[in-house]
């Protein structure tokens, strides 16, 4: 059996309060088709679809460090962790609440992860400290905030603006962090907004290629919603645009092969090395 395990970086256990106060307005909820259930807030941000197609979206094997930025309470990097099996798995949330809770998930899911209490924008001596040196990780992955806050209504609730609301800069950062971790040939996967495809293509245009994105669709008579990205550390071929994932058929009903995904029982072609 594994068990989860909280990092000693100052903030996830120090400033976290009582279990109670953690769990305060949670709701626990099944992924994975009730293979993963992961306790959350009730309100604010909270993981469903992207987070699942993120996991989905990444080939990982036994034995690989993988980072996940912006980890929440751990829905992706765990998901991934339960399809893979045996990968060392450093969760990194900048919410202290949220970093308990996702120490609690891995413990309760019987998950090997490291949680850290950490600003992904920090400066790199911040995350050598949190044993996050250089070239360390083979598979970075990230749902960062991606919402202008110029163009969207900023929510009054505080946690939820965090993670959905992005600075200008905020993008370029996390791939800047992620690029000082990987090792040479690692690989970064990311969920973005489709309508930023282009800030994607510029923030990873040093550093990174051997790009594949896959545009994903409400359905076929609406414009792609998000953008999955993989992308390779020193990577030299070629940009491919996979074919589009379209969550409902023409009929608006769900996608069965997204439920399949959804469920666990299949992976997205982004996952194929």
């Amino acid at each position: 059996m594994r068990h989860g395990k909280s990092s000693q970086t100052p903030g996830c256990r120090t400033n976290c309060g009582p279990m109670s106060e953690i769990l305060a307005d949670t709701t626990e909820d099944a992924f994975l088709g009730g293979r993963l259930r992961l306790r959350q807030p009730g309100s604010g941000h909270r993981s469903g679809h992207d987070a699942m197609l993120l996991a989905a979206a990444i080939a990982a094997r036994p034995g690989d460090r993988v980072v996940e930025f912006g980890a929440g309470v751990g829905a992706a990097g765990l998901a991934l962790a339960r399809r893979t099996g045996a990968i060392e798995l450093k969760l990194v949330e900048i919410d202290p609440r949220l970093a308990c809770l996702a120490r609690d998930n891995a413990a309760a899911n019987d998950i090997a992860a490291d949680v850290v209490v950490l600003d992904v924008t920090a400066p790199a001596e911040a995350f050598v400290s949190a044993g996050l040196g250089p070239d360390c990780a083979d598979v970075v992955l990230m749902n960062p905030p991606f919402n202008d806050a110029a163009r969207h209504r900023v929510s009054p609730d505080v946690a939820r603006a965090s993670a959905h609301v992005a600075e200008a800069e905020t993008l370029e950062r996390w791939i800047h962090a992620s690029r000082r971790l990987l090792k040479s040939g690692g690989v970064l996967t990311l969920i973005w907004r489709a309508d930023g495809l282009s800030e994607v293509l510029a923030a990873l245009g040093r550093g990174f290629g051997s790009l594949a994105i896959l545009p994903v669709h409400a359905d076929a008579a609406k414009p792609a919603m998000r953008v999955l990205v993989r992308a390779v550390k020193g990577g030299r071929a070629p940009t491919r645009i996979l074919t589009s994932l379209l969550l409902n058929d023409e009929s608006g009903l769900p996608n069965k092969e997204v439920a399949k995904m959804l469920a666990g029982d299949a992976v997205l072609p982004l996952a194929s090395p």
